[in-house]
């Protein structure tokens, strides 16, 4: 079991930027496929970017080209980094662990970009 923990959630104008951060309590982070997905109301929960253990990314359509996701194997954290932000990003963001048929989910952080 893999506890993961989100924070950097917030309200920010149309246009604007945030940073989300994951941190996950694992001796073995660097084997995760490691992901953020989101959840707006109403709505089913979607996937948003993935990353893997050597730093390869993948992107939904709807955030590529405005999103970047990192990772930092050392501190056992990965990063959601939020440009050009659009009130349809409005949501709550989880972090993802995946590994050896294993899933953990993170608590969500919630996002909400608005004037």
């Amino acid at each position: 079991q893999v506890q993961l923990v989100e924070s950097g959630g917030g309200l920010v104008q149309p246009g604007g930027s945030l940073r989300l951060s994951c941190a996950a309590s694992t001796s073995f982070f660097s084997i995760y496929i490691m992901g953020w997905y989101r959840q707006a109301p109403g709505k089913e929960r979607e996937w948003v970017a993935d990353i893997t253990g050597g730093g390869a990314t993948t992107y939904g359509d709807s955030v590529k080209g405005r999103f970047t996701m990192s990772r930092d194997n050392a501190k056992k954290m990965v990063y959601l980094q939020m440009n050009s932000l659009r009130p349809e990003d409005t949501a709550v963001y989880f972090c993802n662990a995946r590994a050896s048929g294993t899933t953990n989910w993170g608590q969500g952080t919630l996002v909400t970009v608005s004037s």
